[in-house]
């Protein structure tokens, strides 16, 4: 084998597995949190509370 070849090979095993390391980061991404209309977030509870108007 050549060396072209061993590198295109070498580049094409590990693509897949550079790419997928790239993605994983689900522990770092939080959810939004919402709530309905006339209720606020409240971070203390961690709930929505309605809003006294």
């Amino acid at each position: 084998m050549t060396i072209k070849t061993l590198v295109a090979a070498l580049i094409l095993t590990t693509a897949p597995a550079l790419a997928f390391a790239e993605g994983c980061n689900y522990s770092k991404q939080k959810q939004a949190m919402s709530c309905a209309a006339g209720t606020t977030y409240d971070s203390v509870s961690n709930s929505c509370l309605p809003v006294s108007t």
